[in-house]
């Protein structure tokens, strides 16, 4: 299994959790149908002209009705993103697999799940809510909730339980390692450059390669740069992660990004930053790190507020050996790999597991926040939207392309404070994809379909699809592919001491051959000829028996012959031996000579020669001798 990424698009349907009691949530009107025939009051809620569910927020998982996920051996995790839905996939199912993984991911994904599972737990709900999932009343409800798919397979967050029995299934591994999988495909995980330990995969056997390239970026950020180099030669590549912002140039984003806070922050207002706890926000204070001194916001406090912000700003500089070459250089110097080190050393970033504690103590406006989610449904952000909503000074700045922001703000408002939206997605568009298809030269491309096509609201926009020749072959939800290669070869291994006991003869300048017999042993996918076991002597027994039964011989090979015979040469060869009266017949395959003196039939083709003669032994024994005067022995 590639990847398991959890669809969180889903929580978009549901009312936001906040923090502490919120009036204007908890007074928002039910929804009844227009007929009054149905009556949802106490699931949805109707909040500036849409519907949202009032419950906990639910996932949209991965398909587990199409195949038996305890059927799985091994999953191939390429970035901590992808990973979200693990404890879904192998708890409760069945599953007894080995999850592969690198460690920056590994440690990542803890700290996303852990994030993600304090959210919810800190917020719980009472009911939950069911009833408009039926699919009768589904169908009958407004905008978006009657288009969502499978929202009967929706689940609720997992437990701190599920994640780490999930987590403990994880085997580690480091770039370029080549693991074994029952001997039958090698599994090797190469940098992709979108994420610290983010992964490309290569699935090869002997003679055949399959490549998995998933959020993978070539810009220069800080993770260890993408390896392209080792996606060469494969007959398959499944291409898929790329942007999900292919107009948006994430160095123009960064500008703007910076040139909107200023703006806010020079008029008194508050930002606030709705972002992952890992991943694009080390890019962030990077770049504000360098902003702030030039643009005089030396004084501003900046504030990261997750459960796991402490964590994730330290893992990110013990990550060493992951890191671009420059950030990996200055480990040695020594210095901290990234900037935010000195922007908490002199104060100007402060982390705080969440809004109640010290930080309600030492927080000052104006100010910038980066907090989760990016959904705006759970976590601390859902506080300041309540907090600086109603204030037109105030800024919110989307830099996450995984969430439209106007879904999003929707159970917000009527909202006053600023929205700027500059996603920032590193990862390939298709102009870089198209250039690295055309270096490493896969043999098939597999993509999901809609790389095949313009998106539908720009489809006169052909440079936004991937244009190939041959055309790749897209997939879709629940679609069955059969890859365009199969297994035609094996490699086998011969024992030495059966390699000794070979006798090659040259049939050609510089090709040989010899023929083996042995025994042909296969154990885990793996092919061994060994030598033929001798029979074992027979002990001296003190019965007499009456039939003394003898092991059977193992008789030498009888040589095999190679060449052929040709007509004129064998002609004039019996006819040196005084076998004149021949009548010369062709055929199909060959020839039949009729030796009329000797009543002899002599058929000569491709791949054999039949010698017929009536009882006359030294005939026959001295035509083979002449025959095989023309072939080579093995």
């Amino acid at each position: 299994m590639l990847d398991c990424g959890l669809d969180t698009t889903s929580v978009l349907q549901f009312l936001p959790l906040p923090l502490v009691h919120s009036p204007r949530l908890s007074k928002l009107p039910g929804w009844v149908s227009k007929d009054g025939t149905i009556n949802l009051e106490k699931e949805l809620k109707e909040c500036a002209g849409r519907v949202f569910v009032d419950s906990q927020p639910e996932f949209c998982l991965p398909e587990k009705e199409l195949l038996d996920l305890s059927t799985i051996d091994v999953i191939l995790i390429s970035n901590y993103h992808c990973m979200m839905a693990l404890p879904y996939i192998t708890e409760h199912t069945g599953f007894t697999g080995t999850v592969y993984a690198t460690e920056p991911t590994l440690q990542i994904g803890r700290l996303l799940m852990e994030e993600l599972v304090n959210f919810m737990e800190r917020v719980p709900k009472a009911q939950s809510a069911t009833c408009w999932k039926y699919k009768e009343i589904q169908r009958l409800l407004p905008g978006p909730l009657k288009d969502a798919v499978e929202v009967s397979t929706w689940k609720r967050c997992y437990s701190m339980q599920d994640v780490n029995s999930a987590l403990s299934k994880v085997q580690l591994v480091g770039y370029s390692q080549k693991v074994e999988l029952f001997g039958a495909v090698q599994v090797t995980p190469l940098s992709s450059g979108y994420s610290l330990g983010s992964s490309n995969w290569i699935i090869q056997s002997h003679y055949e390669k399959v490549s998995y390239v998933s959020g993978s970026s070539l810009l220069t950020t800080h993770p260890q740069p993408m390896d392209q180099s080792s996606l060469k030669n494969s007959d398959v590549l499944i291409l898929t992660g790329l942007t999900q912002m292919p107009t948006a140039n994430p160095d123009g984003m960064l500008g703007d990004f910076c040139s909107n806070l200023a703006m806010t922050i020079r008029a008194g207002g508050n930002v606030l930053v709705p972002c992952y706890s890992s991943g694009v926000i080390y890019d962030l204070l990077e770049c504000l790190y360098q902003f702030i001194e030039n643009a005089n916001l030396g004084s501003t406090p900046f504030y990261f507020i997750s459960p796991v912000a402490n964590s994730s700003l330290e893992f990110s500089q013990i990550f060493a050996e992951w890191l671009c070459h420059n950030k990996q250089s200055k480990v040695y110097l020594p210095e901290p790999p990234f900037p935010h080190a000195e922007l908490i050393q002199t104060n100007k970033l402060k982390h705080y597991p969440s809004i109640h504690g010290d930080f309600s103590s030492e927080f000052r406006q104006p100010c910038v926040v980066f907090t989760g989610h990016p959904s705006l449904r759970f976590g601390d952000v859902v506080h300041f939207m309540e907090l600086w909503g109603k204030s037109s000074l105030n800024t919110i700045i989307f830099t996450e392309p995984d969430f439209s922001y106007l879904d999003a703000l929707a159970p917000y408002q009527p909202l006053a404070m600023k929205c700027v939206y500059c996603p920032i997605d590193t990862r390939l568009n298709f102009h870089q994809v198209s250039k690295l298809l055309k270096e490493v030269q896969p043999l098939h491309v597999v993509c999901p379909e809609q790389y095949t096509q313009p998106p539908p609201a720009q489809s006169h926009r052909s440079d936004l699809m991937l244009e190939l020749q041959p055309p790749p072959m897209p997939y879709r939800r629940c679609s069955v592919l059969g890859l365009p290669f199969r297994r035609r070869w094996e490699r086998i291994q011969l024992l030495p001491e059966l390699a000794k006991s070979l006798v090659p003869s040259e049939i050609k300048p510089g090709i040989s051959v010899a023929t083996v017999s042995a025994v042909l042993q296969s154990k885990d996918n793996k092919h061994t000829l060994q030598p033929v076991p001798k029979p074992p002597p027979l002990p001296p027994s003190k019965k007499r028996k009456r039939v003394v039964e003898e092991p059977p011989e193992v008789l030498a090979p009888k040589p095999l012959l190679s060449g052929a015979v040709p007509l004129e040469a064998f002609l004039a060869m019996l006819h040196k031996h005084g076998i004149t009266e021949v009548k010369v017949e062709e055929t199909a395959d060959g020839h039949i000579l009729h030796l009329q003196a000797e009543d002899t039939l002599i058929q000569l083709e491709e791949d054999g020669t039949h010698i017929v003669c009536d009882d006359n032994e030294p005939l026959r024994t001295a035509l083979r001798d002449l025959v095989l005067r023309f072939l080579m022995k093995l």
